[in-house]
């Protein structure tokens, strides 16, 4: 990229970073000050998002492509606490779906929120989006435990209070209050990995984490699993997901798409980044990862196809997606571990190249779910349907996103997942006996997830937007404004140049792998993938083709017909007639799925039965089996022992100075001990 833009190098890349998190903050406050002066706010809020955006993804740009790494320290003294960031190979790589993400949804905020019905919500909306995008922003660039820790807490709390946005619903205020739950519990385990490191080093300092790496492996094991606990709650990773799909579903699209596409992202950057500075582990813990991470793909995309709410559904598939990259960090750790690089390589690329991935497709799908809510008013499926018609371009852009999510060629998810595949392939063919089998296993068990994940979005698709429209939200609907439709453009489009030019978007893989496997093969260059100049001209004339047969049916079906859908006898098609988003996925739900994972059904009579049937209400609930079976028994015992201990709370002075008094005698007591 510096060959070919040389005067990017010039740019100063720190100034610029610290430019867009200033512009950020200045996208937090300048709204409140100009609460008053009518749309203004709105307007400063948005520009100031996308411009934050725009100058901090040019400094990724410009380190991702071979610039120097920088770091900026606020003090030039040896302070304890000397806060400071860092841009390198890592961060920037994860930094750019960040701002990619944040401009997109700050675009497509500007048409979506209604600054005309209350201008105070709007501010609030701004105050806490810039907010979140500082500290994503800092989270992945911070070089020391204090930025960090005060970035990652600034990131819970913003994102809370955009779950809980809408705070007149119920459903929002107990999604927020799991998510927050669920939120500082992963920060304890982090919390207890950095006052392990500070015992150790005896500073902040992410460069003196090297002192991990002369722990025993007991002790290295114990930390690992801080870190995966810690950071695979707030990634959303199984069984650890509880908070996602609610806080997904609460929150505005657009803050869904930022939360599910890029915040999550934010805790696997920081297992990565830790995870670095450990000696080498057992094979067996990459083996717990990868089993970790296929079975949470598997559950995902199991529940995703019982929703009946579609963003719900989208957020169930967040959490197979994220049990994809686990699978295949996993798979990175366990094959690095048994001497198998080739296949570690692979795994590798393809776990990284579908953080991206993911980031595109699903901030797509969120911000066109969002666009459905925003035209009809219900996310219902089997309330919606014949969408097409009245949304097309949405209609086509949610196509390109779910084709992309089930790795379908030529887009981007079928280039990471292939490589996942190749890697498994690779370790499969020079392994023998149960090792061998064991990724026959796992091949199998990916590409039944692929399956799903195919059945889950055609579900989602066809319910939504073809056939007719079921009930009047339908009927009603129109197409977004151009500012939410570019906003889902952007992302569609990128999705497509990385399934068409693979080795280009490989090629900014390389950074990220020479910090967190230095010295490993380059994928390209140990197999002979097939994403040569070929590979981009076929699947362009292929494009090329398809979009003109396109063309042509669609100039020839504009001629007027006289022959209509048959419609089994009736004299006309009407809505019931259509399948329901149920009845598509009734035939998984009885065939493949175990009895823990199918769905409640209840029926209810109505009314007297006289000569005829009477009316019954049929309904369909799918209660989470981790939420409902363990985590929910599990923190209602945690809340009975806390109401044990609140008898402590008596309300008197002289009973406090006594508990005081206690503790005075117990700490001497410990300290005469210790001595």
């Amino acid at each position: 990229m510096t060959e070919i833009f040389p005067g990017m190098i010039a740019i100063p890349v720190m100034k610029l970073f610290l430019g867009a998190l200033i512009v950020f903050l200045g996208g937090a406050l300048l709204p409140i000050a100009f609460c008053l002066a009518g749309k203004a706010s709105h307007l400063l809020g948005t520009s100031c998002a996308m411009l934050g955006a725009v100058a901090g993804m040019i400094a990724a740009i410009i380190v991702l492509s071979g610039g120097p790494a920088e770091r900026f320290q606020l003090l030039q003294t040896d302070c304890v606490i000397n806060p400071s960031i860092a841009l390198d190979g890592l961060a920037v790589f994860f930094l750019m779906p960040v701002f990619l993400l944040v401009f997109c949804s700050a675009l497509y905020a500007f048409q979506s929120l209604d600054f005309e019905k209350s201008r105070f919500v709007t501010v609030r909306h701004w105050f806490l989006f810039n907010l979140l995008a500082l500290s994503m922003a800092l989270v992945v660039t911070a070089a020391d435990s204090f930025v960090f820790l005060v970035a990652w807490e600034l990131m819970s709390l913003s994102s809370f209070f955009l779950v809980v946005f809408d705070l007149d619903s119920e459903q929002a205020r107990r999604a927020g209050w799991i998510y927050l739950s669920a939120t500082h519990l992963g920060t304890a385990f982090i919390f207890g990995f950095f006052l392990v490191e500070y015992n150790l080093a005896g500073t902040f300092d992410f460069a003196s984490f090297t002192v991990l790496g002369v722990l025993s492996t007991s002790g290295a094991i114990t930390i690992f699993f801080c870190l995966l606990i810690g950071f695979g709650t707030k990634a959303g990773m199984f069984p650890l997901h509880c908070w996602l799909p609610e806080a997904h579903t609460a929150a505005p699209s657009h803050i869904s798409a930022l939360m599910s596409g890029v915040m999550i992202k934010c805790a696997l950057y920081g297992f990565l980044r830790f995870f670095t500075f450990l000696p080498v582990l057992p094979p067996w813990c990459g083996l717990v990862v990868a089993g970790i991470g296929i079975t949470g793909s598997l559950y995902g995309i199991a529940m995703a196809i019982q929703q009946t709410d579609f963003k719900k559904s989208l957020a169930y598939s967040t959490i197979e997606n994220v049990g994809i990259i686990m699978f295949g960090l996993g798979l990175w750790l366990y094959c690095g571990a048994s001497g198998q690089r080739v296949g570690a390589s692979l795994a590798l690329a393809g776990a990284l190249l579908h953080v991206w991935n993911h980031a595109l497709f699903k901030g797509l799908l969120f911000l066109g779910a969002g666009s459905v809510y925003h035209a009809s008013g219900t996310r219902i499926i089997s309330r919606l349907g014949g969408l097409l018609r009245p949304m097309p371009f949405t209609g086509g852009l949610m196509l390109t996103g779910a084709a992309a999510i089930s790795a379908l060629p030529p887009l981007n998810g079928f280039i990471s997942e292939l490589l996942i595949y190749l890697g498994l392939f690779q370790a499969g063919l020079s392994s023998s006996g149960g090792q061998a089998f064991l990724y026959m296993v796992f091949a199998v068990l990916l590409a039944l997830t692929g399956g799903l994940v195919l059945l889950a979005m055609t579900r989602i698709v066809g319910m939504v937007f073809c056939g007719e429209p079921r009930s009047d939200s339908g009927a009603i609907a129109h197409e977004a404004g151009w500012p939410m439709l570019a906003a889902m453009l952007i992302p569609a489009l990128l999705c497509l140049a990385i399934g068409v030019f693979p080795l280009a978007a490989m090629g900014f893989l390389a950074q990220p792998l020479m910090i967190l496997a230095p010295g490993s093969p380059n994928p390209a260059a140990v197999m002979p993938l097939p994403f040569g100049p070929a590979w981009s001209l076929g699947v362009l004339s292929a494009i090329v083709a398809v979009a003109g047969i396109l063309a042509l049916r669609y100039k020839v079906r504009r001629k007027p017909r006289n022959i209509g859908t048959w419609a089994c006898g009736f004299w006309k098609t009407v809505p019931k007639m259509a399948y329901t988003a149920g009845g598509y996925a009734q035939l998984a739900q009885e065939g493949i799925y175990c009895a823990c994972l199918k769905p409640v059904y209840t029926m209810n009579i109505i009314g007297r039965r006289l000569l005829f049937a009477a009316p019954m209400i049929f309904t369909l609930d799918s209660p989470d089996p981790v939420l409902q079976s363990w985590l929910t028994p599990l923190f209602r015992g945690c809340g009975d022992i806390a109401h044990f201990f609140r008898r402590l709370q008596a309300g008197r002075l002289n009973v406090y100075i006594f508990y005081m008094f206690l503790t005075t005698v117990l700490l001497l007591g410990w300290s005469f001990l210790l001595n």
